[in-house]
Order: C-alpha cells, then sequence, then structure tokens
C-alpha cells in the first residue's frame, strides 16, 4: 500500500485569543465523545490496550489522562480548528 496522507496545510493560520480559549473545552468534549462511544461498544478501562478483551488505559475522566493524551485531544481540536478558519469560515460567541 502506497497511501500517502495529504492534509490541509495550516500551517500559516494563526489562531485568535478567543479561539484558543476554546482549545481545554474541545478537547475534554472529543475525549468525552469518543470514550462515549467506546463505552457503549462494550469497552472498558484496563491498564493495558487489549483488543481482544476491549479495555483500554484512556477509559478514564480527562483530568486523569496523561498529558501526552491531552495533548494528543488538542492537537486534533487545533488542526480542525485550523482547517475551518483557512476555509474562510468565522468563530463568533454568542
Amino acid at each position: 500500500m502506497s497511501y500517502q496522507p495529504i492534509p490541509m496545510d495550516t500551517s500559516s493560520v494563526e489562531l485568535t485569543d478567543d479561539i484558543l480559549e476554546l482549545i481545554e473545552l474541545l478537547a475534554r468534549n472529543t475525549h468525552e465523545v469518543w470514550a462515549q462511544h467506546r463505552l457503549a461498544d462494550g469497552w472498558r478501562y484496563g491498564p493495558h490496550l487489549d483488543d481482544g478483551r476491549k479495555q483500554h488505559p484512556s477509559l478514564v475522566p480527562y483530568e486523569e489522562l496523561p498529558e501526552s493524551e491531552k495533548q494528543y485531544d488538542r492537537n486534533t481540536v487545533i488542526q480542525a480548528l485550523k482547517v475551518i478558519v483557512s476555509l474562510g469560515y468565522c468563530f463568533r460567541k454568542g
């Protein structure tokens, strides 16, 4: 397989301070949605990832995640926000 991912180039997109405030809230929600789907699919907490037993060490509240896992969720959010901005959309707090 020679798949080559080509994400949108968002390297020149700067997020405003207002948008930056959202990152942690959205990262937390990203984790909650992921965990909700996993739990609904029969997964449970386990100290190590075990696909066969459907156990995952990240099935804990966001606050209990290691910083590396929180950063993964933050990066997902940051990239999504940058794509939205690069496509010309604006954010307005209502």
